[in-house]
């Protein structure tokens, strides 16, 4: 029987709790659930590449089936090499689902054997998406309970070390 690899993609930045439950109830149904974590030269991150995988490896230690990757290019490239042959991809709400079916049906086209599917986060994390968590931190308000416990430390830290840099 064939080992079912999925690739859940995404920035990470930051890591929310709306992403830790895809990638736990992922991990239930798939053997192995690679996070590609998306290197894009194009954006300028509030963390690193380095920093998100060192969170999402912290945040799934003694998680035997999942993994931490970085990406760049395709993903059905990347998909290709990894032998994977799901995508996993995060719906929170009906707007998120044109440009992810554009996405997936885009995937199709370009390698059949790869199959997208959609998971929904858990109720409490529907609205919840890591461009709200930092702009929420950037205005002082709390993230707690949105994103794991070593996330909001970090986002805490990033957060003082810009007004001390402004300061």
């Amino acid at each position: 029987m064939n080992e079912i690899i999925a690739i859940y993609p995404g920035s990470f930045d930051p890591l929310t709790n709306g992403h830790v439950d895809i990638i736990q109830r992922g991990s239930r149904l798939f053997d192995r659930i690679v996070i590609a974590v998306l290197i894009n030269v194009d954006k300028a991150p509030l963390f690193t590449v380095s920093e998100r995988v060192e969170i999402t490896r912290e945040a799934f230690r003694g998680v035997a089936n999942v993994e931490v990757d970085t990406f760049d290019g395709l993903l059905v490239a990347y998909a290709r090499r990894r032998h994977a042959s799901v995508i996993v991809r995060g719906l929170r709400a009906v707007s998120d689902f044109e440009y992810e079916m554009q996405m997936a049906l885009m995937n199709r086209h370009l390698n059949a054997d790869v199959e997208t599917v959609f998971m929904m986060p858990a109720e409490p994390y529907t609205y919840v998406s890591s461009r709200l968590v930092k702009e929420v931190v950037a205005l002082g308000g709390s993230v707690h309970g949105l994103v794991p416990e070593s996330v909001e430390l970090r986002l805490r830290d990033k957060k003082l070390a810009r007004e001390t840099l402004r300061a």
